[in-house]
């Protein structure tokens, strides 16, 4: 199953890396090999995330944590790969991220 970053989840995961190695040398690498572990376990058990609450159930939108930082993988599985709609940081703009579910 392949992975397909919306542009604005990818630019956050760009941006979040860079943020925590401008922070201390060397985070920012384990921020990305975080998230990267946590869309390996995405891949293998697409279903396995958590539903995200108050989205239609005709958007099956899915959550996970990303191991030693507070972010969420958002995530939603189509036929041929796992579409991340964000990385989604726990305590900045709740839900921010729903206005991304209107392309769908």
């Amino acid at each position: 199953m392949l992975v397909r970053f919306e542009d604005e989840a990818d630019q956050e995961y760009r941006e979040a890396g860079r943020w925590y190695n401008a922070r201390v040398a060397g985070l920012g690498l384990d921020f990305f090999d975080e998230v990267d572990a946590t869309l390996r376990r995405i891949v293998a058990f697409p279903q396995a995330g958590w539903r995200v609450p108050r989205v239609s159930n005709d958007l099956p939108v899915r959550r996970v944590a990303v191991k030693r930082f507070p972010y969420h993988v958002i995530y939603l599985v189509s036929a041929d790969a796992v579409r991340v709609l964000a990385i989604s940081h726990d305590r900045r703009r709740p839900g921010y991220w729903r206005e991304r579910l209107r392309s769908f």
